[in-house]
């Protein structure tokens, strides 16, 4: 029978499969009046998704799903398309490569040496659009990515704290444990301190899945175990010398955006005020059914990653752009957090 490792306050146990469904079923009891209106985000593969990122604790889990059900509806992001973004694409500073991983996984590449001199709530937008497409790309048997992230021109002046916790926010409370491997290549040795930044701004469950790859021969047996090298783009050390062309990829964007449609990106209609009504009382009633069965599940990070921002965040202007910060839902959030946060 197969298990899920699941850590608890210090201590590890197994899921059994029936177990794994027993949670899954709990949990599409909290999100049952509204749940045929995103059928996708409600299914039971989602679910695991978001049962997994909060370690199989099933008041955590249920809260973060909610809490992406009211950000789809306020952000909207299977609306976005091209035409709304394009600029953001001109410079390549984030685009999905034109192949998969040997595991058939979408790769997704990020430069951040290329500035980008537009808002940030323009390059939010664009990161979700990519992220919205990327998952439109997995194949039947996969819903993770890959990332690579190409340090080309990369220096202290690039950084952007601000960006980097929102694009976080986004990553992981909208699009839980779609990350399946993060390939950080050829970082220079300043990165380093930028990187002790970072990592508050990250579940442990993020950053294990991030490695470090260089140019040197030993590192480079890593791509060559992830990657067909003759499709693989030659700045990762594959042999494919064609990179990023805009206009190349804009037209492969516009023919996605034709293909697109709510259905397939769990979009589907808005609920009526009577169900996000029904959606608050299930979710106030249903706070003590699932409080023994978690009890000890949580994880260590949900409680340490506001303390470990705080010196940061005193330097950034603003709230982060995130699932939980969406305007005109706040009445739904605070149902939520009664029970959630006890």
């Amino acid at each position: 029978m197969a298990t899920r490792k699941l850590r608890g306050s210090g201590s590890e146990k197994s899921l059994s499969s029936a177990e794994q469904h027993a949670k899954v079923n709990e949990i599409k009891k909290f999100v049952s009046p509204i749940a045929n209106k995103f059928p996708v985000l409600c299914s039971d593969a989602s679910i695991l998704r978001y049962l997994r990122a909060k370690n199989w604790n099933t008041k955590k889990a249920s809260k973060m799903l909610k809490e992406t059900l009211k950000w789809r509806l306020e952000y909207k992001p299977d609306k976005i398309r091209w035409e709304d973004v394009a600029h953001e694409a001109k410079i390549g500073r984030l685009y999905r490569a034109n192949c998969f991983d040997k595991s058939g996984r979408t790769v997704l590449v990020m430069r951040p040496g290329f500035q980008n001199a537009s808002s940030i709530d323009g390059q939010i937008k664009y990161l979700v659009y990519c992220m919205e497409r990327a998952i439109m790309d997995l194949k039947p048997d996969q819903e993770q990515m890959v990332w690579l992230i190409d340090f080309q021109g990369w220096n202290m002046s690039s950084i952007s704290v601000k960006l980097t916790r929102e694009t976080a926010h986004v990553l992981q409370d909208c699009y839980p444990e779609r990350l399946g491997i993060a390939i950080l290549y050829n970082p220079p040795k300043v990165f380093e301190s930028f990187w002790l930044m970072v990592k508050p701004f990250l579940e442990p469950k993020t950053y294990k899945k991030v490695k470090f790859v260089f140019s040197d021969p030993q590192s480079q047996k890593v791509m060559e175990e992830l990657f067909d090298m003759d499709q693989l783009e030659s700045i990762f050390g594959g042999k494919n010398s064609i990179g990023f062309d805009y206009e190349t990829y804009a037209e492969r964007m516009k023919e996605e955006d034709k293909k697109m449609s709510d259905d397939i990106s769990s979009g589907c209609s808005s609920p009526s005020p009577s169900n996000i009504s029904e959606f608050q009382q299930s979710d106030t009633a249903s706070d003590g059914g699932s409080e023994a069965s978690d009890e000890g599940d949580s994880s260590p990070t949900d409680e340490k990653n506001t303390s470990n921002t705080e010196g940061v965040d005193e330097k950034i202007e603003g709230p982060p752009l995130g699932c939980k910060d969406v305007a005109n839902v706040d009445e739904v959030v605070d149902a939520t957090k009664e029970g959630g946060e006890k």
